[in-house]
């Protein structure tokens, strides 16, 4: 009877089929937030003397970058708020909510005056805007995480999971694919004036897009059953410090060489490669976008994988080789697009192998509960910390002509994360808490 069960349990998970539009409907709002934050960093040099005083244009683009490290301190505090408001409101008013703030935050920055017009204020209501999005952007993460590894069969978790980063990374091909036709086509006069607008205000159409899609989600069956808890506990960060330790570290070790990998290889070598390297920037775009759709096109084929194998060893692949690769990839950052090619093909499709599985990673490591503002806090602060400095860390050294420092800074810490790793509990085909 028992080999029966097993048999017909294998036979319904093969006649499953994937709730798509639920799927991409939960993933839209991740793919505004990065769209937005990606275009921030890649139009940077554009816009950065449009919102600082433009005699020094490396200083304007440090600040500019000042900003967006700025903003990343305010997601922890959105995670927190969010990531609870998920945990005893509900995942989807958390979803909507977090998506209505990315796509005003974004209108707002491409209507924004410049520095010439009202001096000092444009860098403050870019400022402003950045922290609502920072607070969406934190709230986001853990919410559609959350959400996605709460309606997967167990055995499908990675799969799921997956969604999650091909529609960021197709939202991160757009822009990228946008950079690239902008930079193609527009007079460099008209790209400085007024062209960087135009990806900002497109982020508000998608944001639209993406509300309606949302309002059509259900609520899932674990928050139900779980919100009573949820509601009862006191001090909830404090909680996941003390009942969950290991599993508070462990997220922070993954996530720490995670969104290096992520804002290196997506945000900040973009200008480095253009500003500091000399690389034409339209060889930098098409490198950019062969690279995200590779990187979009590995997602399921690994989230499938994951399901079948483990998590552990695409992990141990991902950070292993990021460890030794990354210091000899930066030499190939120079003009002529073969070598970008390869660095970004090999430094995303590396990527993928995490990203693809990341979610169901951070659903398995907490209790319903906690789950949202578990992650949300405390993935949101190793971001951060580690992930909204990189572009700033990487414009700094650059120039102190220390640009291979922050190579190597990458290369240590992959080094760490695979030791976490080593104390990661194998979490394939695991009932959710």
């Amino acid at each position: 009877m028992e080999a029966l069960m097993a048999e017909s349990k294998i036979e319904s998970e093969v006649r499953h089929r994937l709730p798509l539009r639920k799927l991409f409907a939960a993933s839209v709002g991740n793919a505004l937030e990065w769209f937005d934050w990606t275009i921030y960093a890649t139009f940077s040099i554009y816009f950065a003397t449009a919102f600082f005083p433009s005699g020094n244009e490396t200083l304007a683009q440090i600040n500019t970058f000042a900003t967006y490290a700025l903003a990343f301190f305010f997601r922890p505090l959105g995670g927190f708020l969010l990531g609870r408001f998920a945990d005893v409101r509900g995942r989807k008013p958390a979803m909507i909510l977090t998506i209505s703030l990315m796509a005003g935050g974004s209108v707002v920055i491409g209507i924004l005056p410049t520095f010439s017009l009202v001096g000092w204020l444009a860098p403050v209501l870019l400022l402003l805007a950045r922290i609502a999005q920072g607070l969406s952007l934190g709230g986001e993460v853990s919410n559609a995480s959350a959400y996605l590894g709460e309606i997967a069969p167990t055995r499908w978790r990675g799969r799921y999971s997956s969604f999650f980063y091909i529609s960021t990374g197709s939202a991160v091909l757009l822009a990228s694919v946008l950079g690239f036709v902008l930079a193609r086509t527009m007079d460099k006069a008209d790209l400085y004036s007024f062209g960087w607008r135009i990806p900002f205000l497109l982020g508000g159409v998608l944001g639209a897009i993406g509300l309606w899609l949302r309002r059509s989600l259900v609520e899932t069956t674990q928050f139900e059953e779980n919100k009573a808890t949820a509601r009862r506990v006191e001090r909830p960060l404090l909680a996941t410090l003390r009942q969950h330790p290991k599993a508070v570290g462990q997220l922070i070790g993954i996530t720490m060489l995670s969104t290096l990998c992520y804002y290196t290889f997506f945000s900040a070598l973009t200008p480095f490669a253009v500003k500091t390297r000399h690389a034409s920037d339209v060889d930098v775009f098409l490198a950019l976008s062969v690279g995200t759709a590779l990187f979009v096109m590995l997602q399921y084929p690994y989230g499938m994988l994951s399901d079948r194998i483990g998590r552990k060893p695409q992990l141990y692949v991902w950070s292993g080789l990021t460890a030794v690769l990354i210091v000899p990839l930066s030499a190939l950052v120079r003009p002529g697009l073969g070598g970008l090619l390869v660095v970004f093909c090999v430094g995303l499709g590396l990527y993928a192998a995490l990203s693809s599985l990341a979610p169901a990673i951070m659903s398995e490591l907490f209790p319903t509960a906690l789950r949202g503002l578990g992650i949300g806090a405390w993935y949101n602060l190793t971001v951060a910390v580690f992930g909204g400095t990189a572009p700033l860390v990487i414009s700094a050294l650059s120039a102190a002509n220390l640009s291979t420092v922050f190579f190597w800074y990458v290369a240590v810490a992959a080094v760490i994360t695979f030791l976490v790793l080593l104390t990661l509990p194998e979490t394939r085909g695991s009932e959710l808490r």
